[in-house]
C-alpha cells in the first residue's frame, strides 16, 4: 500500500507496535511478570505525535482512522505512553540508514553493544 506521507507512515508503525507490545504484555502478565508502568513508545516525528495528541480526526488523516484508534485506546488504557526522540538519537537508524562512523559508534554505545574486534 503505497504511503501518503511520512506521518501516515510513522503512525501505522506505531500501530503496529501497538499491537505487539500488548501481546508482550499479555505474555508477561501470564508469567507473572508485573507490568504497572505504560510502555514507552518513541517516535522521531513530531507530525506523528500530534495527530496522536488530537482526538479530533482532521480530514489529511481520515485515512488512518483505524491506527487512530488503535493508538488512542492503548494510550487511554495506559497500556503505551508516546515521547519524542530526536532523530540522531533513534535506534532504529542503526539499522535501516546508513550513518556516519561517529553515529554508528554513538547508537552502538546506547545498545551497549562493543566491537570484538577493537584492540583497545
Amino acid at each position: 500500500m503505497l504511503q501518503k506521507s511520512t506521518a501516515e507512515a510513522e503512525y501505522r508503525a506505531m500501530a503496529t507496535t501497538c499491537l505487539k507490545i500488548t501481546w508482550l504484555r499479555y505474555i508477561l502478565d501470564d508469567l507473572k511478570v508485573i507490568q504497572d508502568k505504560p510502555t514507552i513508545l518513541n517516535c522521531d516525528n513530531e507530525a506523528t505525535l500530534h495527530i496522536t495528541a488530537n482526538p479530533v480526526f482532521h480530514e489529511r488523516t481520515k485515512h488512518i482512522e483505524i491506527d487512530c484508534h488503535i493508538i488512542r485506546e492503548k494510550l487511554q488504557a495506559g497500556i503505551i505512553s508516546t515521547s519524542h526522540v530526536h532523530s540522531h538519537e533513534q535506534l532504529a537508524n542503526m539499522f535501516i540508514k546508513a550513518l556516519g562512523w561517529d553515529q554508528l559508534k554513538f547508537l552502538s554505545g546506547k545498545l551497549g553493544l562493543h566491537n570484538i574486534h577493537s584492540l583497545t
